[in-house]
């Protein structure tokens, strides 16, 4: 509302010209300043010169203000306040003017020729009347009108009005925000509406106070404070205020306020404004349809879209932030969807038709929020075979995930290989339906180790060919590993031996990078993401970034490290409930009243689907479990013939598998050379029959031993003099250790007491019987 439509009709002074602005009044004033400055130092040093035409000109300026002020008494029409304001503005030229002519008269230069033209514009300067000589004319025009105004706001309230008018001045007298202030020229804008404009003045001689804003007005008639609107009345100084109180026509205005502006309204108050969440992120375009809104948003230029999750449904009134979705593209556009119930409550039973590839690979794993299929590759014509992970904690999902994944592989005719380090309880539904299933830690592992022998397999007969990629089906299958809870296989805390679980890792981490190259990609399946519990390897979890990424409910604070690390960072990833529709609202609500918190249905198969650094919400399709199994996902499984390597591969992952498995029992039970195994034969091809191909299994990580261990070692077979010592474990040699740092190894054994002295210069084991020496 502008100050014009603010003002009430009956406010004074409405046809005056309205003041210089402070900036212009400003300007002015410097400007007038620097010319009596001038003006000043002429007068001081002008008499002194011989310029004629400066005496002159000075001379004649003083002249013809004299003139025109005896001009201006002659007019009568222009008297008073014009002949007043004319004054004013001609006293800094007549001073100057005057004391020019005093200093050319008299001859010479005294001193007080010079202080007396200083002193005029000292004066002037301080004055500055043309600036003033404005407002001084229209104080004087307007002052009848003035004193005329003010005389009802000096006095009391008067008793003898009635009616409405008369109840507002005597509410807002009553009311304590108000102070010394009045409420004077009421105005109802209808008879029967409460509607009204008005003035408020405050005590002669003071303003308005600054406390009086529209909140305040607001409470004192106890209406929104959107009906309320103040403004300056043209004219007029801070003293007095206009004020318009429509409630009606405010709330009129809302009733008949289509949706659509109410919610780019809110968008602009509670996110884009300056005081919003996300400063400056317009509202494009949107649609509102039964069950849903759809809005499209973008952020300001030079800037990267970040729409919190959690805060945007705060700015936007949304209890539930389960029903606010956001999607961007990774750079200033984005897509929020509001939901009147959450989307993903009710999914279906997968198909056949769900589970087999299009023509990139993909297949329909479930449904995302906007109701679209939520798309899976199994393997990319460009890159080959994938690394996924899949996260989620018991109950989340996970299994139902991994084995509608596994029936997929089936009905496309893909090799499958799992391995279920929970003993084969986690995917009881694969056992005797895919190419070989290992049940249990050590199988789990040997398993791992046979995939990698035919990767080397088919390595081998690739680089034979002179082939650098994969081509499906070309000679061989696409080959999945599934690798469920491992976890139990890597974590630091599993209680496995160190070197069992760094042969794992270091298996898992070398087949992420050249397995797919021979369309033999993995999937790997726990309930963390850790590094430690990812045997400390983070070629295991950064790799998995070139496939998909499923998280699903966790127990622990991944969630936010895991967005950050896989995704663009523009969507906010908030954690997966445990239910629908069971909000901190809810549970807020529950300890207020001391009832117990209501439970909803259980959000099992929802997770973030993270693909190309962009994750949105899905749900994997539904499957019931009957008899502790799901009978829908074997029929998914059964409806194709089952997949198997072929013969030589067979052959390869067979034996493989059987070698692998004892060396996975020896590491086990704490044979750090993998039952005897020696490293370097472990990595040689196995001696084969002609009929046989080769093949290799990755030998368990050798031992480290250190320089006190080589001592120890030199000294089993008696005791050494030092130098024999040092010549034993390699000094001298390239890359063996120095003379000295033999010496502090051997001191510091004495020190523990594993080696002692056995005479000059000699050194043996304890208890060791030693010859006497010369």
């Amino acid at each position: 509302m502008t100050a014009e439509t603010a003002t009430p009709a009956t406010a004074p002074a409405a046809d005056v010209r309205p003041p210089l602005s402070l900036t212009a009044a400003r300007h002015l004033a410097t400007v007038e300043r620097i010319a009596y400055g001038a003006a000043g130092l002429t007068a001081a040093i002008g008499p002194s010169t011989d310029l004629w035409q400066l005496h002159a000109a000075a001379i004649g300026s003083g002249v013809g203000v004299l003139w025109r002020l005896w001009a201006r008494t002659r007019d009568r029409e222009t008297g008073g306040p014009r002949l007043l304001t004319s004054c004013y503005k001609a006293l800094p030229v007549l001073g100057l003017s005057t004391a020019y002519g005093v200093g050319l008269a008299v001859p010479g230069t005294a001193w007080w020729e010079v202080a007396a033209a200083l002193a005029v514009t000292v004066g002037a300067a301080v004055a500055v009347p043309l600036t003033r000589s404005r407002g001084v004319r229209r104080a004087a025009e307007n002052l009848p009108a003035v004193l005329a105004d003010q005389a009802p706001a000096a006095a009391a309230v008067p008793a003898q009005r009635d009616g409405y008018e008369g109840d507002l001045a005597r509410h807002w007298a009553a009311a304590s925000p108000t102070g010394m202030t009045t409420l004077a020229h009421i105005r109802q804008h209808h008879p029967d509406r409460p509607d009204f404009d008005a003035v408020i003045l405050a005590a002669p001689g003071e303003a308005v106070p600054s406390a009086l804003d529209p909140r305040t007005v607001a409470a004192v008639f106890d209406v929104p404070v959107e009906a309320v609107t103040l403004a300056p009345i043209p004219g007029h100084g801070p003293g007095r205020i206009a004020v318009r109180v429509a409630p009606t026509a405010y709330l009129t205005r809302n009733q008949h306020q289509e949706p659509g502006s109410q919610l780019a309204a809110l968008w602009a108050a509670k996110v884009s404004g300056t005081e919003g969440i996300a400063p400056g992120v317009v509202l494009v375009d949107h649609r509102i349809e039964p069950d849903r809104i759809v809005m499209r948003v973008e952020a300001p230029q030079t800037a990267l879209l970040s729409l919190p999750r959690l805060p945007l449904a705060r700015a936007l009134d949304v209890k539930d932030p389960e029903l606010l979705m956001v999607e961007t593209d990774g750079m200033a556009h984005g897509v929020v969807t509001l939901y009147r119930e959450h989307p993903l409550l009710t999914v279906r039973e997968a198909t056949t038709d769900d589970l087999v590839m299009d023509k990139h690979g993909r297949i329909a794993i479930g449904m995302r929020h906007d109701g679209r299929p939520a798309r899976w590759p199994l393997y990319d014509p460009e890159l080959g075979a994938l690394t996924d992970l899949l996260v989620g904690a018991p109950g989340s999902g996970k299994s139902v995930t991994l084995l509608t994944l596994l029936a997929a592989e089936r009905v496309n005719g893909i090799v499958s290989v799992v391995a279920d380090a929970q003993d084969g309880m986690s995917l009881p539904e694969a056992e005797g339906r895919f190419a070989h299933f290992g049940a249990g830690q050590a199988e789990s592992a040997a398993t791992l180790a046979a995939f990698s022998a035919v990767a080397s397999y088919r390595q081998e007969v690739s680089a034979a060919n002179g082939w650098g990629s994969f081509t499906l089906g070309k000679p061989w299958r696409l080959a999945i590993l599934t690798m469920d809870e491992i976890n139990r296989m890597l974590a630091v805390d599993s209680g496995l031996p160190k070197e069992f679980r760094k042969w794992v890792a270091g298996m898992l981490g070398a087949g992420q990078i050249t397995w797919r190259k021979v369309g033999m990609g993995v999937r790997i399946a726990g309930q963390s993401i850790h590094l430690a519990d990812l045997g400390d390897s983070e070629k295991i979890r950064a790799n998995a970034k070139q496939g998909s990424v499923w998280l699903g409910r966790v127990n622990s604070s991944m969630t936010r490290s895991m967005a950050s690390d896989m995704t663009t960072g523009a969507v906010d990833i908030t954690p997966v409930p445990k239910y629908f529709g069971v909000t901190g609202a809810a549970e807020l609500d529950a300890a207020w009243t001391g009832e117990e918190a209501p439970t909803g249905p259980v959000t099992a198969g929802t997770a973030w689907l993270i693909q190309s650094g962009q994750p949105y919400l899905s749900r994997v399709w539904r499957a019931i479990k009957e008899n502790r199994t799901y009978p829908s996902l074997i029929g998914l499984m059964e409806s194709a013939p089952p997949v198997s390597f072929s013969p030589p591969e067979a052959d390869v992952f067979r034996r493989a598998y059987e070698e692998a498995l004892t060396i996975a029992g020896a590491l086990l039970e704490g044979d750090e050379g993998g039952g005897g195994t020696p490293a370097a034969a472990a990595t040689r091809p196995t001696e084969q029959h002609t009929e046989t191909a080769p093949f290799r299994v990755p030998a368990p990580p050798a031992t480290t031993r250190t320089l006190q261990d080589l001592v120890l070692n030199a000294l089993a077979d008696g005791p050494r003099r030092t130098r024999e010592i040092r010549a034993a474990v390699g000094v001298g040699e390239p890359g063996g250790p120095a003379s000295g740092s033999v010496d502090n190894a051997l001191s510091k054994l004495a020190e523990a007491g594993r080696v002692e002295k056995a005479g000059h210069g000699r050194w043996a084991l304890p208890g060791v019987e030693t010859a006497p020496t010369d």
